[in-house]
């Protein structure tokens, strides 16, 4: 009796497609649209292939959609109150590689692949080309219909304490070692001098630096970001590597090296720190496998916030409109 319960057990996890978080399933579209994976990871690979920032775009994008309001492909709808366009967005990019990706869906597949799983899929894809893991994407998301930019501004921010990131991030289910771990994806990408100038010279209002600044590092950043210098212009998030998925971000914002006071801070709180220690510490290979083999589970876990799912929302034409423009 024991055995037969066995081969039942094993009969129904082959028939039947994994199980995900909030009602996802792996192998969502293998029956539907069988080549809407591959189809994804073509499209990121040819913009990667031009831009291989690209990558940091599509996570980031992913991110920035899934707190707020979940993660059902709002931040792609384009309007101007719609979330892409609200002040904590700006600097989003990559959504004409989703839009390419739709289209040749909606060639293959009409009506088929939601919005919200090609972004979950492209950011998985995104990590996997510039060296950091790849996982199983549980999918079965659906389209939201409501995209506003007032819902945007609680975004987690730059200029956040780490009380503060605590809580946007235990709002969306994830704890402190989610946090840290997804903060590690600014091991690639980059951002824009005037999100940090004020560490480098008006701190506090006091007219000095951030004292938690490496002193030589300062120096470098002053010199790339000099005072009422260009805003915009680009920095690293990782000093050493922004265009490899590893750990020497933990390592940067261990030595002092961090360029977002979000991220410098989690040194200074007894919870984070121990998990930047852990990640950051000198046994290269096993901590990069270990960092690896967290940040895929908390992209999962993060991945599956509030989905609509079943009936819930839609599955839209046209990634950046509502269907009922059509």
């Amino acid at each position: 009796m024991k055995n037969l319960c066995l081969v039942f057990l094993l009969i129904i996890s082959f028939v039947f497609p994994v199980l995900g978080q909030g009602g996802l399933k792996a192998g969502f579209y293998s029956s539907s649209c069988p080549n809407a994976e591959s189809i994804v990871k073509s499209t990121v690979q040819a913009e990667f292939n031009k831009d291989p920032t690209i990558a940091a775009g599509l996570l980031r994008l992913h991110f920035h959609d899934c707190f707020v309001q979940g993660c059902d492909g709002s931040v792609l709808i384009s309007g101007s109150s719609a979330e892409r366009n609200a002040v904590t967005n700006t600097g989003l990019r990559g959504f004409e590689v989703i839009d390419d990706a739709k289209s040749q869906l909606e060639a293959s597949c009409p009506g088929v692949v939601s919005c919200a799983d090609i972004l979950a899929l492209a950011a998985r894809d995104a990590v996997d080309l510039v060296g950091g893991p790849s996982w199983g994407v549980p999918t079965g998301r659906r389209d939201g219909r409501n995209s506003s930019s007032s819902e945007a501004m609680n975004l987690p921010s730059p200029f956040d304490t780490v009380e503060v990131q605590r809580s946007k991030f235990a709002d969306k289910g994830l704890d402190d070692h989610d946090l840290v771990t997804l903060v590690g994806a600014h091991t690639i990408g980059q951002t824009d001098c005037r999100f940090f100038s004020y560490r480098l010279y008006n701190f506090t209002k006091t007219g000095n630096a951030d004292p938690s600044i490496d002193q030589q590092f300062l120096t470098q950043l002053k010199t790339i970001c000099p005072k009422d210098g260009d805003g915009s212009k680009k920095v690293d998030l990782d000093k050493d590597s922004q265009l490899n998925f590893d750990v020497s971000f933990f390592k940067n914002v261990r030595n002092g090296n961090g360029i977002l006071e979000s991220d410098q801070r989690l040194l200074g709180d007894s919870s984070t720190k121990d998990v930047v220690d852990k990640y950051a510490g000198s046994i290269r290979g096993l901590l990069g496998l270990r960092f690896n083999y967290n940040f895929k589970q908390a992209m999962i876990k993060m991945s599956s916030i509030e989905v609509k799912t079943g009936t819930d929302g839609e599955i839209r034409k046209v990634c950046s409109r509502f269907n009922h423009y059509y």
